[in-house]
């Protein structure tokens, strides 16, 4: 359990077309947490202008903006990483996206903890934080997994990818299924940090019906994965 005196670090990673839910559902239930235990959160990005969810390759399509509080360049200290995805993702030779993934990978071995959502682990993987390691991410995306891998021809080559599963715990790194699982996946971590009766409690506040188990996931036999 995580101690009531020393805050916990939280980082949340952002670059343009990002998903909102797999973003703000887990912070929400971060928000909620904070009522009893002390967290900081701080929100990076390439630079410090506002960060739009709409999708650069989709113009047309409805946006939001986020204020980050810091750059990639002076990230403060941090002990908890979240990664959302989100078509975005997809850009990977833009400078915002290129540059998240040297975050990513620079910033591992400082962490306690890496929880990415959705297509996030797409940046993980790129960065080679999961190599060697299982990891899962959104289901309708799943047989592009095993191509995301970095121009070394290295990183993200020897990930685990598993299909059936709303999340997947591996050492200090935590993956989730797509967009809501987001939440599932913040609240498996708040069961395991400060305990399953503060995950419950969450739960009921913000009123939510739970994945509990860790391979609940009926979107694996939706698209045809198991």
């Amino acid at each position: 359990m995580s101690s009531n005196t020393e805050p916990l670090r939280i980082g949340l990673l952002l670059f343009p077309g990002f998903q909102s839910l797999d973003a703000f559902g887990p912070i929400d239930c971060l928000n909620v947490l904070s009522n009893d235990h002390p967290l900081t959160l701080s929100i990076l990005s390439h630079s410090l202008d506002p960060v739009s969810t709409r999708p650069p390759q989709l113009p047309h399509r409805l946006g939001q903006s986020v204020m980050p509080t810091h750059t990639f360049a002076n990230a403060p200290e941090l002990d908890v990483l979240l990664v959302p995805g989100g078509h975005g993702t997809r850009l990977a030779d833009s400078v915002e996206i290129k540059e998240a993934i040297k975050f990513i990978e620079t910033i591992y071995p400082s962490l306690k903890y890496l929880i990415t959502v959705c297509t996030g682990s797409r940046l993980a993987s790129l960065a080679g934080v999961l190599d060697g390691r299982k990891a899962t991410t959104n289901k309708a995306v799943f047989h592009e997994a095993k191509s995301w891998v970095g121009e070394d021809g290295k990183k993200g080559s020897s990930v685990s990818w598993v299909a059936k599963a709303r999340w997947v715990v591996d050492g200090n790194v935590w993956t989730s299924s797509g967009v809501s699982a987001g939440i599932d996946v913040i609240l498996a971590w708040m069961g395991a940090v400060y305990g399953e009766g503060v995950a419950k409690e969450i739960t009921e506040v913000i009123e939510y019906s739970r994945h509990e188990e860790a391979g609940d996931d009926p979107f694996a036999q939706l698209y045809k994965l198991v």
